[in-house]
């Protein structure tokens, strides 16, 4: 597997990493725990060193499953988790089959809180990169890279990230402490972030964790206008998901059908390498519950010489 480096810093990780979240959250059909261990560590055996989950997946239990699938080889992969959601020990604040939250919490004591609960349920000593989940308007981004500084001296947190928050907020942050990478949605179906999150992170030498770079299945060719999801799966309420939508944008779906039969590849193979393409300092993270999707995602890396510019 190759790797890349996250922006300036120091953290290098496989150029592909792994989502853990719809291991058992958000998207219909959960794996049992003993299968998403399986499947986790199948991924550390292909040369996956990546893994990425958050205390609001499951609540709790997706950290607790990534904990133990990564145990036997934790000085060999890079775990980043999230903060940021207004929920209290037993979960209550957050509403697991909506993926909607009763509040945010970024206040520094609550950060510090997070931070112990997950490394508890991670069973290790140090996150490695350790992400606001959202951006709280409440707290000043001031206090919130404030406090992770301050975990990071303490050694509980190795490297600071953000996730799907906006250009002043990324500049405020990386003022404070330095921001080793970014989290948000960037694939062939969602380009918002070359207006200005790109140009920004460039200039700060900031890297580019991407999750949903297959539009949540979208761009595999595997969602048609027909297609119905479990009553669980976020995907209902997705505007982009919706029957009409999905029929106006098969012609992207079929574009990507006839590039990746030229170059025998896979349609979910040119999205991620077209995305690997981009800047080298961005890192894709597709999630996947089967095996051989997660074969085929890391085929990706042989994709060579895109014909097109999208």
């Amino acid at each position: 597997m190759k790797t890349r480096k996250l922006g300036k810093s120091n953290l290098e990780v496989s150029a592909i990493g792994f989502g853990c979240m719809g291991l058992n959250f958000s998207y219909g059909h959960a794996l049992s725990k003993e299968e998403s261990i399986t499947l986790v560590r199948q991924a550390v055996d292909r040369g996956v060193t990546f893994f990425d989950t958050a205390e609001v997946y499951g609540p709790f239990t997706n950290e607790e499953i990534v904990g133990e699938a990564l145990k036997p080889v934790r000085d060999q992969v890079v775990i980043a988790t999230k903060f940021g959601f207004a929920i209290d020990a037993s979960g209550k604040g957050f509403d697991p089959k909506s993926g909607r939250q009763a509040g945010l919490d970024s206040r520094p004591e609550h950060i510090r809180e997070v931070c112990d609960a997950s490394l508890k349920r991670l069973g290790i000593e140090a996150i490695d990169l350790l992400y606001q989940h959202r951006v709280d308007p409440n707290v000043p981004m001031e206090d919130v890279a404030g406090a992770v500084r301050d975990l990071i001296q303490e050694g509980k947190v190795k490297h600071f990230g953000l996730s799907e928050a906006g250009v002043e907020a990324i500049r405020r942050a990386h003022a404070v402490q330095p921001v080793s990478a970014l989290q948000s949605e960037y694939s062939l179906w969602w380009r918002e972030p070359e207006q200005s999150v790109l140009p920004t992170l460039e200039e700060l030498g900031i890297g580019f964790v991407t999750f949903s770079p297959l539009g949540k299945g979208f761009l595999t060719g595997a969602i048609s206008e027909d297609t119905k999801f479990e009553g669980n799966d976020i995907r209902n309420a997705l505007p982009r998901f919706q029957t009409e939508a999905r029929q106006a944008n098969q012609a992207l779906v079929k574009l990507l059908g006839d590039i990746a039969d030229s170059k025998h590849a896979t349609r979910a193979q040119i999205a991620l390498a077209w995305l690997l393409a981009q800047k080298p300092w961005i890192v894709p993270i597709p999630g996947t519950t089967k095996l051989h999707r997660l074969e085929e995602n890391i085929g990706a890396l042989s994709v060579r010489r895109l014909p097109f510019t999208a």
